[in-house]
């Protein structure tokens, strides 16, 4: 079964910043990339749920489901914990309540808003691609196993056929 999952791009448009993780040496896969706030569905539970737990749960935050826009999805042909593939569908949020922590320090070892113009180049592939196109021109979708790599900052991300 493909393991379906779920990202939010927090961006504070006024202040020209998004919120990133720093994955910590005891995360799964990425250690020492920044990510989005990401996570797995549980069965049966919507996406839009998933996306406003998992950012509580990783951050603190709270978004309400319909302050959840569609900003990219990501679809792979194997991933960790997912051998099988996986999809990610990434929200945009530009309302939230709260003030960002980190709130698994056993997975992250940082919770930090980033300039939009100086996104980290350590980034986990995929989510700095969903990240730079939703940030550049809105929603889109990488095929991972498509690609043979997400484009770098600063490039013209390719066009699905």
């Amino acid at each position: 079964m493909t393991l379906l999952a779920a990202a939010v791009v927090v961006h504070d448009r006024a202040a020209g910043r998004v919120l990133l993780l720093e994955r910590g040496p005891a995360a799964k896969f990425g250690q020492g990339l920044w990510d989005l706030p990401t996570g797995k569905s549980e069965p049966g539970e919507p996406v839009t749920r998933t996306a406003v737990r998992e950012l509580w749960e990783e951050t603190g935050l709270t978004v309400a489901p319909e302050d959840l826009s569609l900003a990219h999805v990501v679809h792979g042909p194997w991933g960790v914990e997912a051998p099988n593939g996986y999809l990610v569908v990434v929200f945009e949020a530009h309302r939230w309540r709260g003030e960002p922590c980190n709130r698994e320090p056993d997975k992250h070892a940082a919770v930090r808003w980033v300039s939009t113009g100086e996104l980290p180049g350590t980034m986990v592939p995929s989510s700095g691609a969903a990240l730079r196109r939703c940030l550049a021109e809105g929603p889109g979708v990488w095929l991972a196993g498509r690609w043979s790599q997400p484009p770098a900052a600063g490039q013209d991300t390719p066009r699905p056929r």
